[in-house]
């Protein structure tokens, strides 16, 4: 008997299935985190060239890669060099990350003093996310995390959201100052 492994096609098409029936949140979590699941265990589920940093760029230690693009499901696959990190930041949007190879380290924030321009933020946790384990993403309750990689291998992930990022208004915050400033994903490595 011929087994056959999960897919990027078959993890896209299980997910678009279970958007469709607009499930509450905790519906999407627990069965799209299963889908994600099964999914990064496959490790021919990536194409190698979406497994190392795009070296290109101002990022040129990390890689950004559009899977699929639809309406209420958007997949990447995100990769973070050796030493690679991004500040606290927030998504507008669910999302759920799967670790395939190597791990990365999240710590995860809480606002704890909201203004239009500044915030003061409060380390809630961090944690070394491996290979197989799913975070999850939910906004404006457990959304803000930032991402570091510090070992001397490449970390790759499978990234799931609810909208697509490009173009989606976000937010990075500054520990230091409390500084808060707007950005937007413009584009991926491969399109």
């Amino acid at each position: 008997m011929v087994m056959t492994r999960y897919a990027l096609e078959d993890f896209v098409g299980d997910m678009q299935e279970l958007v469709a029936t607009r499930p509450s949140q905790d519906q999407l979590f627990d069965r799209g985190s299963v889908y994600l699941e099964r999914l990064i265990r496959n490790p021919d589920a990536l194409p190698e060239e979406f497994q190392r940093p795009s070296g290109t760029g101002k990022r040129a230690n990390h890689g950004s890669y559009a899977l699929h693009r639809s309406e209420g499901l958007f997949v990447s696959a995100v990769v973070w060099g050796p030493g690679d990190r991004i500040g606290p930041h927030d998504h507008k949007t669910w999302g759920m990350i799967g670790v395939m190879g190597n791990a990365i380290e999240e710590t995860r924030f809480r606002r704890v003093d909201e203004h239009d321009e500044y915030v003061k933020l409060e380390q809630d946790r961090s944690v070394l996310v491996k290979p197989g384990d799913v975070s999850l993403l939910i906004p404006e309750i457990d959304e803000i995390h930032a991402m570091n990689n510090p070992s001397d291998r490449p970390t790759f992930e499978i990234h799931v959201y609810g909208k697509d990022l490009v173009g989606l208004e976000r937010y990075r915050y500054d520990l230091e100052t409390g500084l808060v400033k707007r950005f937007a994903s413009d584009k991926f490595d491969n399109c």
